[in-house]
């Protein structure tokens, strides 16, 4: 006896999410895993893999708490518009709109270059006293 299932055709859009550890090597492979990923969605990285660079960067630097790891999260929607989530163990050290840099300053630019790629981006709340940084991107757009 054989039995027929119905299927539906429902739009979901593509994720992928990976956890990783709080580290220069854990920054480096997000921004690797994001490049793959996206090559296999058939959408263009470049704009994608730095900002991920940047949010990764900044949870290892800034929002790493010891033994515990961060997490990358990519959605992509139906209109193309592409969100990357960056969650850290350290809700109490929230970003800021970034300040204008000295030219000689060794740090201080991550913030405006994810500012300058995404079309908007933002901090929330996460479970855990965590935060999660996310940035949308939209196709087509590169750096202002």
């Amino acid at each position: 006896m054989s039995q027929k299932l119905d299927q539906e055709t429902t739009s979901v859009e593509p994720c992928f999410a990976v956890q990783l550890s709080a580290t220069r090597r854990g920054a480096r492979l997000a921004r690797l895993l994001t490049e793959r990923q996206l090559a296999d969605w058939g959408v263009p990285y470049e704009a994608a893999a730095q900002v991920v660079a940047e949010l990764a960067a900044n949870a290892v630097l800034h929002g790493r708490v010891p033994g515990r790891d961060f997490r990358l999260a990519l959605r992509l929607g139906d209109t193309g518009t592409l969100r990357i989530e960056v969650t850290d163990a350290r809700g109490d050290r929230v970003p800021r709109d970034p300040d204008p840099v000295d030219g000689e300053a060794e740090t201080g630019r991550g913030l405006r270059i994810v500012a300058a790629y995404a079309e908007r981006w933002g901090v929330r709340e996460a479970p855990a006293h965590a935060k999660t940084v996310w940035a949308e991107l939209t196709p087509g757009r590169g750096p202002v």
